[in-house]
C-alpha cells in the first residue's frame, strides 16, 4: 500500500518510538481527561461545598480558561527553551496542582487549584507536540504520528466522563481528580529515561547568528491570555445570563478589545508571539476549523447527554457513564483505522468524511436521542457510534493539516494553536448552538456545522 505522496505505508511505529510516543500520549490523553473529570461529579461537588449556579460555571470552566488562554506562550517557550525542559516545568505544576485540587478543603481552593491546573496544561500540551518532532524527525513518520495523537483528546475526554462518574459514584469525586497526579509522577520519572534531551528549536530561518536572539513577545502573551480568557468566560455565562447580559457583554467585549490589541501588537513585534502569515495556510485553518467543531460536537453531546439522562430519565451517574461505553468503544476502534485511511487517501478527504459521519450521527442524536420515548438502544445508540467513529477520524486527519509543513523551529507553537483550537472550539461553538434553542435544535445546529466544514474541505483544491 502506497500513501499519496507516493511512499510506502507503514501503520507500525518503529520499535524506538513506542516507549516516547506512549509516554507523550498517556500525558496527552491525562490533560483532557482532567478537563471533564468534573463534567458528571459537578452536582456531588456542589452539593458537598453548598455552590450557587454560577460557581458551579466558574469551577466547571476554569482548567479550560487558563488552558487555553496560555497555550500560545506555552507553545513559544516549547520552541525557545526546549520540549523536555518546558514539558517537565509544565509537569511539575500541573501534579502539584493536581494533587492540591484533590485535597482542596473548600470552593475557593479546589477553584484556585483548577486555575493553576490549566496553567501546567498549557505548558505541557505543546511542549509534548513539539517533543513528536524530536522523536519522528522523517516527515512521514511525523505525518503517522501525527494522525494517531490526533484521537488521544478524544479519548482523554470519553475517559474523564467515564471514569468521573464511575469513581464518583463509588467513592468520591476527589479520586477522579487525584488521577492525574499518579501519570504526573510516572511521567516525571521516566522523561529523562525515555525522551531525548532536544535543544531548543533554531530561531527561526530569520536569525543570523552572533546576533541577539529577540525578546520574547511578552506583551502578545498577556494581551492573547486576557483576551481569551475573557471572551471565553463571557460565553460560558451564556449558560446562565441572556446575551444581553452585562455580566455576558463585558467580558464579552474586554475580550474582544485585547484580542483586537493583539493583533496589532503582533505585526509590530520583533519576534510575535503568533506570526501573522502562520493563519494564512489554507491546509492549516481547514484543519483547525475541523479541530475547534470536532472537539465542540462531542463536547456538546457529553454536556447535553450526560444532564438529560440524569435530569430527565433519572438515571445513576455510574449508569449514565455506562451510557457512553459504547462511544469509547468506537472512539478507539476508529482511532486505529485513522492513520491508515490518512495514508491512502489523504488527510483532507479524511477529515471531511470524519465530519460527514459525525453530522450524520449528531441529527441521529437529534432526531431520536433526546426524546424520553425512545430506548437507549435505538434513540442514543447509533447516534454515539457514528459521532464516535466520526469524531476519531476527523481529529486525526484535522491534527496532520494543522501540523503539516511546519518548520521544526515553530513546532511548539504549532502544538499551542492546534491545542488552542481544540479547547477554545467547545467553549465558543456551544455557547452559539445552545443560543437556537433546546437539545434538539443544539445537535441539529452543529450537526449543519460539521456538514458545511466537510463540504468545504471536499471543495477544497490544496
Amino acid at each position: 500500500m502506497t500513501t499519496v505522496d507516493g511512499t510506502a505505508a507503514k501503520p507500525a511505529l518503529p520499535r524506538s518510538t513506542k516507549a516516547p510516543f506512549a509516554l507523550l500520549g498517556a500525558v496527552q490523553i491525562t490533560l483532557i481527561f482532567t478537563l471533564a473529570a468534573v463534567a458528571v461529579p459537578l452536582p456531588h461537588i456542589g452539593h458537598e461545598f453548598g455552590l450557587r449556579r454560577e460557581e458551579l460555571l466558574l469551577l466547571s470552566a476554569a482548567y479550560g480558561l487558563t488552558f487555553a488562554g496560555l497555550l500560545l506562550f506555552g507553545g513559544r517557550l516549547a520552541d525557545r527553551h526546549g520540549g523536555r525542559r518546558v514539558l517537565t516545568a509544565g509537569l511539575l505544576v500541573f501534579g502539584s496542582s493536581s494533587a492540591a485540587a484533590a485535597l482542596a478543603p473548600g470552593y475557593a481552593a479546589l477553584l484556585v487549584a483548577r486555575f493553576a491546573q490549566g496553567v501546567g496544561a498549557a505548558l505541557v500540551a505543546p511542549a509534548a507536540m513539539a517533543l513528536l518532532r524530536s522523536v519522528f524527525p522523517a516527515p512521514a513518520a511525523h505525518r503517522r504520528a501525527i494522525a494517531t495523537w490526533g484521537g488521544l483528546s478524544i479519548l482523554g475526554a470519553t475517559a474523564g466522563n467515564l471514569l468521573s462518574g464511575v469513581v464518583s459514584a463509588l467513592a468520591s469525586w476527589r479520586w477522579a481528580l487525584a488521577v492525574p497526579l499518579v501519570v504526573t509522577a510516572a511521567a516525571l520519572a521516566l522523561a529523562p529515561r525515555v525522551l531525548p534531551p532536544a535543544p531548543p528549536a533554531s530561531l527561526g530561518a530569520e536569525h543570523v547568528p552572533g546576533q541577539r536572539r529577540p525578546a520574547l513577545d511578552l506583551t502578545g502573551a498577556f494581551l492573547v491570555t486576557a483576551g481569551i480568557i475573557s471572551a471565553s468566560y463571557g460565553l460560558v455565562l451564556t449558560d446562565a445570563w441572556p446575551w444581553t447580559s452585562v455580566r455576558v457583554l463585558a467580558p464579552l467585549a474586554a475580550g474582544a478589545v485585547l484580542l483586537a490589541a493583539f493583533v496589532a501588537t503582533e505585526h509590530r513585534a520583533d519576534d510575535p508571539l503568533l506570526p501573522p502569515r502562520f493563519l494564512l495556510d489554507r491546509r492549516r485553518a481547514l484543519g483547525l476549523t475541523a479541530t475547534a467543531l470536532t472537539a465542540a460536537g462531542t463536547a456538546t453531546v457529553f454536556v447535553l447527554f450526560s444532564l438529560h439522562l440524569q435530569d430527565e430519565r433519572g438515571w445513576s451517574a455510574l449508569r449514565t457513564s455506562a451510557a457512553f461505553v459504547p462511544f469509547a468503544a468506537a472512539l478507539i476502534i476508529a482511532s486505529r483505522v485513522a492513520g491508515r485511511l490518512i495514508g491512502r487517501y489523504g488527510a483532507a478527504l479524511v477529515t471531511g468524511g470524519g465530519l460527514a459521519t459525525g453530522a450524520v450521527g449528531l441529527m441521529l442524536l437529534a432526531l431520536l436521542g433526546v426524546g424520553g420515548s425512545v430506548p437507549y438502544a435505538y434513540g442514543m445508540l447509533p447516534g454515539f457510534v457514528l459521532l464516535a467513529a466520526g469524531a476519531a477520524v476527523s481529529f486525526a486527519g484535522a491534527a496532520v493539516l494543522a501540523t503539516e509543513r511546519v518548520p521544526a523551529e515553530r513546532s511548539g507553537l504549532a502544538g499551542g494553536v492546534h491545542n488552542t483550537a481544540m479547547e477554545t472550539g467547545p467553549t465558543v461553538v456551544f455557547a452559539l448552538v445552545l443560543a437556537v434553542g433546546g437539545d434538539t435544535a443544539s445537535l441539529t445546529a452543529t450537526a449543519a456545522l460539521f456538514a458545511t466544514a466537510a463540504l468545504s474541505l471536499r471543495l477544497a483544491r490544496f
